[in-house]
């Protein structure tokens, strides 16, 4: 028996209207309780990979085991209890509240055409107050800021209670004050016992939370393991094209890519 609790075993994928390969033999491992990024440019392959370990798309070849089974096996009602996904972003075609909108997380546990009961209300509402926007319930979703949104798809997320949590992009439409509350509430997350799993192209967001790092570029995995392992200078440098430096400022990391052009 395994270890770990999601396995990615020599994935592959290309879609069919184009002969480019998206994803070449990816492999790695993620442990319960832990926060792994996916990190590497705009068009590594990093969104495609979560469509698959969510079981939306089919691999050319290739496996992705859940606590050891081929996640085929679960049926999709299974599956959406097991993993929620916090989209870089979704069309809402009708003006729900942000209440109801989160609701929608709770579609995995309830049968054809019945509706939300208290129950349901009472986990909805408790995952807009855990991201510290229950105060927006009543607002219709389409009025919200770009931030306030993307705070409620975690929200939905997490009303789903999802033993692992995938996030695509979750800060890249986020100003500062938003990206630090979200990082802080997956930090949260994890230490509550949630897995965590998210896509990111910044090195920084990877950086204050990781604790496992898989670097991807073009389709293909050039490192994972641990944060100390993966996050260097020369990995990160190989990994953009570009040079990145990681050094110690009174004994914090930061990143070092560019300095004021003038």
């Amino acid at each position: 028996m395994s270890s770990s609790l999601l396995t990615i075993n020599d994935l592959s994928f290309s879609y069919e209207a184009s002969n480019a390969t998206v994803l070449n033999q990816v492999s790695f491992e993620i442990n319960a309780g832990t926060i792994t990024t996916i990190l590497g440019p705009n068009g590594a392959g990093k969104t495609t990979l979560l469509h698959l370990i969510l079981g939306l798309r089919k691999p050319a070849h290739g496996s992705i085991l859940l606590e050891d089974l081929p996640i085929d096996q679960y049926s999709r009602r299974n599956l959406s209890q097991w993993m929620g996904l916090v989209p870089q972003s979704e069309h809402v075609p009708f003006e729900y509240t942000v209440l109801e909108y989160v609701l929608l997380g709770r579609a995995p546990y309830l049968n054809p055409l019945d509706l939300p009961g208290e129950e349901d209300i009472e986990i909805a509402r408790s995952a807009l107050g855990k991201i510290g926007i229950l105060p927006l319930e009543h607002r219709i979703l389409p009025a919200l800021s770009g931030g306030e949104q993307q705070l409620v798809l975690l929200a939905r997320a997490l009303a789903q209670q999802p033993r692992i949590l995938l996030l695509d992009e979750p800060t890249s439409h986020l100003d500062l004050a938003n990206r630090n509350v979200t990082l802080s509430i997956l930090n949260q997350l994890r230490r509550e016992g949630t897995t965590i799993l998210f896509t990111t192209h910044d090195p920084e967001a990877a950086l204050i939370v990781s604790d496992n790092i898989v670097l991807m570029n073009s389709g293909h995995v050039l490192s994972t393991g641990s944060f100390a392992e993966t996050f260097t200078s020369e990995k990160l440098t190989q990994t953009y094209g570009v040079p990145v430096e990681v050094i110690k400022i009174d004994g914090i990391q930061v990143i070092k890519s560019m300095g004021r052009l003038s």
